[in-house]
């Protein structure tokens, strides 16, 4: 089947996705064996009715209030700004929901699916650690043991959330296998996840995966460009000019576009990694890169050699490590209405320190990575721009490794 859009009412199609079938135009789907394609298809189902139930929307926003403090609040960083000398840059602050990052907004949602599902088990991967430690929370609030699959890469990397998880309960599989990172975190959980897809519910920590993992995640994460595009004019008496936010597969920039959609004097900015440069394995800038493939169940940009195996990629952000990209962010960039730019270590680095020596605010090195963005364009924009970036995480669990590579 052949799925094509009209482009002349662009902005209506991509807000109102995916189809049936799982595609955001071309991208997405289910790309499995048929027996796995039943399993994501009850999957599906199973969200699309129990997400209308006014139990489970009033339980998920107890808790988004309650237990993560929603809404998150969005800041006006004066001293960054000056010291930019341009653009006004404003930073929603995901990084003070519980766990420290966006991740926490779909964590629950999964969790609650898989118990309203009579699941027995969550298995999740995780790069930078957020999304385990989300996921690990969220499974001890709810009652289900949890399994997370981390790169022993990451593993040493991202030391405080390691621990983070163990204390929470979540049994830790340090994956030695491949490049030892998130792509490989991904295929390991996976392989456990279909020993018995019946009872254990594999919670996707991006919008990435097979049909309806790119529609469940964007729809928790949504919560970020609602409250955002209410608060900003609240605040400033208009919407912003540019929304910006890192991204890797993409959850937390799709969390924030959502909001925006249809606004479309809003720019949309999504900030990936060029690493160390744009050899092989030294980035991973797969829009500004890629081409369109399919791995993990669907097809979207990705990056890859020529029989169509993903590449090894590389960013100093373990969680932007990820060869491919939700499927939402391809279709946009085909339409044009969202952009996407890469950023490479030295900048994330830079952006990182600034935000923490001048606002007081230490920021992930994936967030670190769309700041660094608008720094670096901040006069270009003008002083009159105003400019939102989601601020996806608090880097607690880079501290140290920053310090090391700075030699702080």
């Amino acid at each position: 089947m052949t799925h094509t859009t009209n482009n002349s009412n662009k902005l209506a199609s991509a807000h109102m996705l995916p189809d049936a079938e799982g595609f955001f135009g071309p991208y997405g789907g289910q790309a499995i064996p048929p027996h796995l394609k039943v399993i994501m298809d009850e999957i599906a189902a199973a969200y699309l009715q129990i997400r209308e139930t006014q139990a489970y929307q009033d339980e998920l926003t107890q808790l988004y209030q309650h237990y993560v403090g929603r809404p998150s609040p969005i800041y006006f960083a004066k001293r960054l700004t000056e010291a930019c000398g341009g653009a006004k840059i404003y930073l929603k602050r995901e990084d003070l929901n519980h766990t420290g990052a966006h991740k926490i907004n779909h964590a629950l949602g999964e969790a609650l699916l898989a118990k309203h599902m009579g699941k027995s088990k969550v298995i999740a991967e995780t790069g930078a650690g957020q999304h385990g430690v989300a996921m690990a929370t969220a499974c001890a609030l709810v009652g289900l043991p949890c399994e997370i699959h981390m790169g022993a890469i990451d593993v040493a990397k991202e030391h405080p959330n390691v621990v983070k998880m163990k204390i929470l309960g979540a049994k830790l599989i340090s994956v030695e296998t491949g490049t030892r990172t998130l792509k490989d975190a991904v295929d390991s959980a996976f392989e456990e996840y279909l020993k018995d897809p019946d009872n254990y519910f594999y919670a996707i920590g991006s919008v990435v995966g097979p049909h309806p993992f790119p529609m469940m995640v964007r729809d928790f994460q949504s919560i970020i460009g609602r409250e955002a595009r209410q608060q900003f004019p609240e605040m400033t008496g208009k919407l912003p000019d540019y929304v910006v936010a890192c991204v890797g597969g993409g959850s937390n920039a799709m969390g924030l576009f959502s909001g925006f959609l249809d606004d479309e004097q809003v720019k949309l900015v999504g900030v990936e990694p060029s690493g160390n440069g744009l050899g092989k394995g030294e980035h991973a800038a797969t829009l500004t890169y890629g081409t369109p493939g399919t791995m993990h169940g669907f097809h979207s940009y990705m990056l890859q050699d020529k029989e169509g195996q993903p590449d090894p990629v590389y960013s100093i952000a373990s969680g932007l490590d990820y060869p491919s990209v939700g499927p939402h962010h391809s279709y946009l960039k085909d339409l044009g209405r969202a952009e996407y730019h890469a950023i490479n270590d030295d900048g994330c680095l830079d952006a990182f320190m600034k935000l923490s020596q001048l606002e007081g605010i230490i920021p992930a090195l994936e967030s670190a990575h769309a700041l660094a963005w608008v720094m670096q364009e901040a006069k270009n924009l003008g002083s009159e721009t105003q400019v939102l970036v989601n601020l996806s995480g608090r880097g607690d669990k880079d501290a140290d490794f920053v310090a090391d590579k700075l030699k702080l």
